[in-house]
């Protein structure tokens, strides 16, 4: 037999080594191409309109180069706004978040016919305007609405109870528009959970309550995070629904960045106010993106 000389295999090796590895850097960079054109439509839509409001900012009313716009955020009436839009937007998801995960839960529970009737129930919003159903709850809270006459006639209450143009009539309309932003994660993380664990967890002997608890509730938590994530998001740029369901009573920060361009005329300032909501957009985001990877497991 023939001997191959080791030297001569281990050249060969390193070879189609450096092949193999040339070839998927190649193939990756290739692939990567392809995306080129949509990364450059992000940048146009997204990137370019951020680095504007970055820009605008830096520039106050008199076109010097100035913090002013970002020093007027200590006002009291810019801190109340914040305040006020933080605290909606978490009321919102909360409430978002125990309304909607038993009902899905009921959806993943349920037989196929069933479940697609309460998807078609959760969908159905979305086939309406946001403002066409904005104006449906003002007619169904106002004081001479349904509610307060059903509840009037029924004896319940003596006189109209306010439940609009306030922060409870806001908060009613925003739950209504973001409840199925909230069920549809939650529905997707629940057909993923493996049924026979629960199983599994009542032959160890696990209470139903334990066991849902400490199996099933842990594995949706990705559903959870994902749905509150978008919600809390959505609910700092709210603008509708505050306008009409608060009645100027409850000024939330998209309010004030539409009052100082429509009212006073200064970008700069309403700039300043954006950029302010896109940095705390930003630190929901990582933080919901934080608590995913804990709940997946990975660093």
């Amino acid at each position: 037999m023939t001997e191959i000389p080791m030297a001569s295999t281990g050249r060969s090796g390193v070879l189609n080594a450096g092949i193999l590895r040339r070839d998927a850097i190649r193939e990756r960079l290739g692939a990567t191409s392809l995306t080129f054109p949509g990364l450059i439509l992000i940048a146009l839509v997204l990137l370019v309109p951020v680095l504007w409001l970055f820009w605008l900012s830096a520039f106050d009313a008199a076109g010097e180069l100035s913090w002013a716009n970002y020093e007027r955020m200590g006002r009291s009436i810019y801190i109340r706004t914040l305040t006020t839009t933080f605290r909606i937007a978490f009321i919102v998801t909360l409430c978002c978040a125990l309304m909607g995960y038993p009902v899905a839960y009921l959806m993943s529970q349920s037989g196929r016919r069933v479940s697609l009737v309460i998807l078609l129930c959760v969908l159905l919003p979305f086939w309406t305007s946001v403002l066409v159903r904005t104006y449906a709850w003002l007619v169904l809270l106002q004081r001479t609405g349904l509610i307060n006459t059903w509840l009037q006639n029924w004896g319940i209450i003596d006189e109209p109870l306010a439940l609009v143009h306030n922060e409870l009539g806001t908060i009613i309309g925003m739950i209504h528009v973001m409840l199925p932003f909230m069920i549809l994660p939650l529905y997707a993380s629940m057909k993923a959970v493996d049924s026979s664990l629960m199983l599994a967890a009542s032959n160890c002997g696990a209470t139903p309550t334990q066991a849902f608890w400490q199996v099933y509730f842990p594995q949706t938590i990705t559903g959870v995070s994902s749905g509150a994530g978008l919600i809390f998001v959505l609910c700092l740029g709210f603008f509708v629904t505050p306008v009409l369901l608060g009645g100027g009573r409850t000024y939330m920060w998209a309010m004030q960045i539409a009052d100082n361009i429509s009212l006073y005329g200064n970008w700069g300032a309403a700039s300043a106010l954006g950029v302010v909501l896109v940095i705390a957009t930003a630190i929901v985001l990582l933080a919901v993106q934080f608590v995913l990877r804990r709940a997946g497991g990975t660093k």
